[in-house]
């Protein structure tokens, strides 16, 4: 089973908004040699949205090329277009991504059973491995519990990115699942200040936002709360939690992409209608990092 931390890495841009696969390279080295089990590519930290089919396409096969097997490569393949998102797993799988992160639906506000539907064609289509990816808030829909049970049936979909931030919604569905004898299926945090609390409750690994600046410290409470350390687990989460905040003072990736700029890992471009961070948001967010140990 897939544990850990999976980190959604961030898509280097120069400051004009072009690609920057050099700085790319870097990123997954460096997250690589800080000890987490996975990357994540264009995901939402990715900036999926300003991404076109082309450059989806280019980054996915970079960072297979790059990682080359020494990490899980988990590519984000959504769309709120059914065939679209066939396309773009179909071409992960070809290049040699190890599994796809499907997202919810956006914007068309489909049924329950219309994302049923959705998931299940995709994963009888493409033998690559699925985890499902629950974020209502910016999809306005909400994968149900009951239909992450159903879909946990369907061959090849292995898991679940949950970034509703519910614990108590989660904890029912922990226990849902093992009643169905699916003892197997990954459950991954994507809402970084429950994340503790979802590994120590029942989920297998998070996929962090925080990790995109803090992996080692990610990496080191995964790995204590997996232990048991409880103790441990929540003296490196205490450090973490004024970035879990500020890193969300605006929409993702904005000011992940500035603090890893401040600290010389990206240049820190994007592209619109994403603008830089505003400027009274800068020293909390430069506090924060201080804390966490990643800014001196």
């Amino acid at each position: 089973m897939l544990t850990g931390c999976l980190v959604p890495i961030v898509t280097p841009m120069t400051p004009e908004g072009a690609l920057d696969f050099a700085a790319l390279r870097k990123l997954i080295d460096w997250y690589i040699a800080n000890g987490v089990a996975g990357i994540g590519i264009v995901c939402t930290t990715g900036e999926s949205p300003t991404i076109d089919f082309e450059e989806h396409h280019t980054l996915i096969k970079a960072t297979v090329e790059h990682v080359a097997g020494r990490v899980h490569v988990m590519a984000g393949t959504g769309s709120n277009s059914t065939a679209e998102a066939l396309e773009l797993t179909t071409y992960a799988k070809k290049v040699g991504a190890d599994s796809c992160l499907v997202v919810v639906p956006y914007y068309n506000k489909p049924t329950q059973e219309g994302l049923y539907r959705h998931f299940r064609t995709i994963a009888e289509r493409v033998d690559l491995p699925m985890m499902l990816y629950n974020v209502p808030s910016r999809t306005v829909a909400d994968l149900a519990n009951e239909t992450v049970l159903r879909l946990a049936q369907v061959p090849g979909i292995f898991g679940l990115k949950d970034a509703t931030g519910d614990i108590g919604r989660a904890t029912e569905l922990f226990k849902a699942m093992g009643e169905v004898g699916k003892k197997d299926f990954a459950f991954f945090s994507g809402d970084d200040i429950t994340s503790l609390a979802y590994l120590l409750l029942g989920g297998n690994g998070v996929m962090s936002v925080t990790s995109c600046v803090a992996p080692q410290q990610i990496v080191a409470m995964c790995r204590a709360a997996a232990g048991g350390d409880i103790a441990q687990a929540r003296a490196v989460n205490n450090t973490l939690l004024p970035l879990h905040r500020k890193l969300f003072v605006e929409g993702n990736p904005v000011p992940v992409k500035w603090a890893m700029a401040q600290m010389g890992l990206i240049s820190g471009g994007l592209r619109l209608p994403l603008a830089p961070l505003s400027e009274p948001f800068h020293e909390s967010l430069r506090q924060a990092l201080r804390a966490a140990g990643c800014l001196a």
